[in-house]
Parts: structure tokens; C-alpha cells; sequence
């Protein structure tokens, strides 16, 4: 999704804007004055070089790229992700759009809902780090979503949720670009792309065949002008399928 230098955690995030190109913003400088919120432990910052990033700084960092913060479509990436100080504030602002869009439907505010889940991604290399910010961002979605429709609330749409959050925040190291563990595989993310208003059309990528592309020094990976792009080739494709039941790809 570009090239530049990524950090081990926290610095830096890789953004789709508007026009499609891809970008990456650093936040390597950006320290909180309250820095005991931000160290877990002293030799997480000396073994990971682990330092969260404040909430000020957070909103200060995202300011900058706003109007691709209340896009629904919007594709972020999160290469050293920690607990998703970033991730869980962009996925705020996204579910505000929605929420202000659809509310009054509610079909078309699980489906948009989905989408804003699904254009978050993120990479960490602690186990720990990656199964708490699934958490947060599903609990985000959670809390918003049963506020609105209480009892009509769907367990199959929190499923569906779930599932590409697993899909999305990923255990790995954006520096090897492999993921971590007994059995390091070469990170794979999946795009989500919304068809005919309900369905959802998964192609999986590696993450290295969207990095290391020659063409990625000229071309953006996406344009709404009509520019020439660079189009990665999927490693996967899977039939389209309805927004609730993406989960059910594992089952067959």
C-alpha cells in the first residue's frame, strides 16, 4: 500500500485519500506529556520499542487528513498498530458519518457500518497488542450499533464484524512483512469491496505484492480522476457474498 520506512510501533500510518493515492504520514515525533499512559513496560520500549501515542496527538495527527477520516470507504493502514489508538478514533469518526447517514435504515447502517470496519487494517508485532485492539474497535461498533437497534440487533452482523477484524488487524512484523509466530507467512490482507448495495466481493493481497512494486514509485494504487494505476494482482478471489455472511467462507 506504498513505500516508506515503517516503525515497529505507532509511527506511522498509510492512508488512501480521495483522489486514490496512497501515502504514508509519520508520527515518529509526536510525544505525550503524559508518558506513564504511554510505556506498558520498560523493556517492551527497549526489547519493541513500544511508546503509545496520546489521544491529543492522536486527533492532532488525524485533523490533518480529516476529510479521509469521515470517508466510509476510506482505506487505512496501521503498520505498528499497538492497542489502535489510531484505528479506534478513525473508526469514531467513520461510525459518526454512518450513523448520521443511516441511522433511520437499518440494512443500509449495518452494510455501511461493515464497510468502515473494513477499511481499517492493522499489523503488531505483540500478540497481546493485536487481540486488544480487535477488541477495542469491535466494542466501538458494538456499543454504537446496539444503542441504535437494541432487540433488532443482529448476532449475525457482530459475527460478521469479528471475522474481518481477525482478517484485518493482523500478529506480524511490517518490517519482515511476514507474520509472527511458530510459522511466519507472508502478511495477507483481504479488500472488502461493496456490489449492488448488499454484497461483498474479497480479494486477498500480500502485503509485499502491494509494497514492492516498482510501479508504486509513479502510480497510485487507486484514482476517482481517471489516472493511470498500478493494480496489484490478487493472490485469492472469493464469489460475492452477502455483507452478513462473509464469515461463512470458513465454514465451506
Amino acid at each position: 500500500m506504498g513505500r516508506g520506512s515503517l516503525g515497529t510501533h505507532e509511527q506511522g500510518l498509510i492512508i488512501t485519500t480521495s483522489d486514490g493515492r496512497i501515502y504514508i504520514t509519520g508520527i515518529e515525533n509526536m510525544v505525550s506529556e503524559a508518558k506513564e499512559k504511554q510505556v506498558v513496560s520498560k523493556k517492551r520500549v527497549a526489547d519493541h520499542g513500544e511508546v503509545y501515542t496520546g489521544k491529543r496527538e492522536v486527533n492532532a495527527m488525524l485533523d490533518l487528513v480529516k476529510q479521509e477520516t469521515e470517508r466510509i470507504e476510506s482505506r487505512f493502514l496501521e503498520p505498528a498498530c499497538g492497542k489502535g489508538n489510531f484505528l479506534t478514533e478513525i473508526l469514531e469518526r467513520k461510525l459518526h458519518i454512518v450513523e448520521s447517514r443511516y441511522s433511520k435504515s437499518q440494512p443500509e447502517y449495518e452494510m455501511n457500518a461493515l464497510l468502515a470496519v473494513s477499511s481499517l487494517y492493522g499489523i503488531d508485532i505483540l500478540e497481546d497488542n493485536v487481540e486488544e485492539c480487535r477488541k477495542r474497535l469491535f466494542d466501538i461498533f458494538d456499543q454504537k450499533y446496539s444503542k441504535l437497534f437494541k432487540t433488532a440487533s443482529k448476532e449475525e452482523c457482530r459475527n460478521a464484524v469479528k471475522y474481518i477484524l481477525e482478517k484485518n488487524i493482523i500478529w506480524g512484523d511490517a518490517l519482515t512483512l511476514k507474520t509472527v509466530g511458530d510459522d511466519p507467512q507472508p502478511i495477507v490482507f483481504s479488500e472488502w469491496s461493496p456490489v449492488n448495495g448488499s454484497m461483498i466481493k474479497r480479494r486477498d493481497f500480500t502485503f509485499h505484492g502491494l509494497l514492492d512494486h516498482e510501479s508504486m514509485k509513479e502510480l497510485p494504487l487507486f484514482s476517482d480522476l481517471g489516472d493511470d494505476v498500478f493494480i496489484p494482482k490478487p493472490m485469492k478471489e472469493y464469489p460475492l457474498i452477502h455483507f452478513l455472511k462473509v464469515a461463512d467462507v470458513e465454514k465451506k
